[in-house]
């Protein structure tokens, strides 16, 4: 246990390292007072502010608070308590929202595909099925007329995909060959999510493993495009493995700000320069024949002498950032001839895949999100972490409508509020400072009954970087007077999106009925 931490908390998390648990899978603690009486638990009529971003792993947790008749499994004698989110989450979960959604970008790649009458195809794992769907469509849930999707199930009888970093990629990379050889399909969007998905995980030959299994299927549908006919386009909504380590050495699990690669699969194919993710679907656009609508700012990457409609395959290689320092790239170390091939003997330039180019605050990185968002969109989109930047920097942040109401009706009915999200400084489901923002607003407003729960996730930070977030929290609560941390789990259990009731059901008692590691208070 690090002798650093005096919150008790954070004592708790460091002593669960020294255990051999990590952050993102940390099991659940809880606030005891003695002499074991769980402290903070959630309670029916209370008020939650959960204050992620992004929402599609959010959905489980708050729909089992929220949802009356909620039956995936047994509650707190039916409990509901009053929601505010940060984002809409579904429509499903009733709350207030606080930063509700500018409108649904129309005219993406997919939508402009289906007005010109073609057909086209949606291929990947159930892992990455609702970037290459909902974000990619511009945050439209409904296919367009014309428009197919193939999710292959992943599996789901592993704990964690470190025991099976190949994932089901050759069923996906089969399931792209068939739709190759069916001429119905002048436009197809396939995924291989290896690279994103177990590169998270801290296990080195698990991401070798994976990496060269994608290197291995993409070998497979280039020849088989090439035998199609097809023009295959290969690129990455954000990078990720090829920045494996800090400077200091420590792993680094997260994403990246690396640019990523287009590569064109025809050898006489003139690229008009480098650019960034919004230039991808012009670029389709203007392969399959198809007008480029005004309203796409990014340009047409390719020109061909031949300027004849083509079919055309567009892959994503999750993750597959661009770095030249071998020492920190597990892509250079592993074993990969194919994806070394595309860049030897193809034309390609580098694409900007995060920060500003694709929506996001200067200086960070990219994510499977605001990536595929781009890269269907054709032009720039304002993410949620830049609007919600911008309203902490002007102020507005802490008039916000949706936090009041939590805030005021948690003090006017005497029940407890609840802040309820993700302890990290930079995470693709929120910051930190989220956190700090509203504590300080709580305690200007003088709310006495506030909770924080908190879910750790190690993707992008320092190893056992948990325990100092929380503490610093901790710390804070302390010197405002308002608030304590009363409970922290791993978010793998707490951010299910693949319907793993079991883990959200433990991040579930947790939150209201105190099942986890008891904790003294001080």
């Amino acid at each position: 246990m690090n002798p650093q931490f005096t919150t008790p908390m954070a004592r708790a998390i460091s002593a669960a390292y020294a255990s051999g648990q990590e952050d993102e899978t940390m099991p659940p603690h809880h606030l005891v007072a003695p002499p074991s009486r769980p402290l903070g638990l959630m309670d029916d009529g209370d008020y939650v502010i959960f204050y992620n971003i992004r929402g599609e792993r959010e959905v489980q947790l708050a729909l089992s608070l929220t949802q009356p008749g909620f039956d995936h499994f047994a509650t707190k004698n039916g409990m509901t308590v009053n929601m505010a989110t940060m984002i809409e989450y579904d429509p499903r979960i009733t709350s207030h929202v606080a930063f509700p959604p500018l409108s649904e970008v129309r005219g993406t790649l997919s939508e402009v595909v289906s007005e010109a009458g073609l057909r086209q195809a949606k291929i990947a794992e159930s892992e990455k099925a609702i970037h290459l769907t909902y974000f990619l469509n511009g945050k439209c849930s409904e296919p367009w007329p014309g428009e197919d999707h193939v999710i292959i199930e992943s599996n789901r009888e592993v704990s964690d995909f470190d025991e099976l970093p190949e994932m089901n990629v050759s069923d996906v990379a089969d399931a792209i060959i068939d739709r190759l050889q069916d001429e119905s399909a002048d436009l197809i969007i396939a995924n291989f999510a290896n690279m994103d998905v177990v590169g998270h995980i801290e296990d080195k030959a698990a991401v070798l493993k994976a990496i060269e299994a994608v290197d291995e299927q993409v070998g497979r549908v280039i020849k088989a495009a090439g035998d199609a006919g097809v023009l295959a386009l290969v690129t990455a909504d954000h990078g990720s493995v090829e920045k494996w380590y800090y400077p200091e050495g420590a792993v680094d699990t997260g994403h990246t700000d690396s640019p990523v690669p287009f590569v064109v699969s025809h050898p006489d194919a003139t690229l008009t320069g480098d650019g960034d993710l919004t230039c991808v679907a012009p670029t389709v656009l203007s392969l399959l024949g198809v007008p480029v609508p005004e309203t796409m700012t990014g340009r047409s990457l390719v020109d061909l002498a031949d300027d004849s409609r083509r079919r055309v395959l567009l892959l994503i290689v999750d993750g597959w950032g661009l770095n030249e320092d071998a020492t920190t790239n597990l892509i250079h170390q592993a074993d990969t001839p194919n994806l070394d091939g595309l860049l030897a003997d193809f034309p390609w330039v580098t694409l900007q895949a995060s920060g500003p180019a694709v929506g996001m605050p200067e200086g960070t990185v990219g994510n499977s999100e605001s990536g595929h968002l781009h890269i269907g969109a054709g032009r720039q989109v304002p993410s949620d972490r830049r609007r919600i930047a911008q309203a902490i920097e002007d102020g507005s942040y802490a008039d916000n409508p949706a936090f009041n109401w939590a805030i005021d009706g948690a003090m006017a009915d005497g029940k407890t509020l609840h802040l309820l999200g993700i302890v990290s400084f930079y995470s693709s489901h929120g910051s930190l400072v989220y956190l700090e923002e509203l504590l300080r607003l709580c305690a200007s407003k003088g709310a006495g009954q506030v909770c924080v729960h908190g879910l750790l996730g190690r993707r992008g930070e320092r190893p056992e970087s948990g325990a100092a977030y929380v503490g610093d929290v901790e710390t804070l609560c302390e010197q405002l007077g308002t608030g304590a941390v009363v409970s922290v789990i791993g978010r793998h259990w707490a951010l299910d999106r693949e319907e793993h009731w079991e883990r959200v059901e433990m991040a579930y008692r947790l939150l209201t009925m105190g099942d986890g590691r008891a904790v003294k208070a001080p």
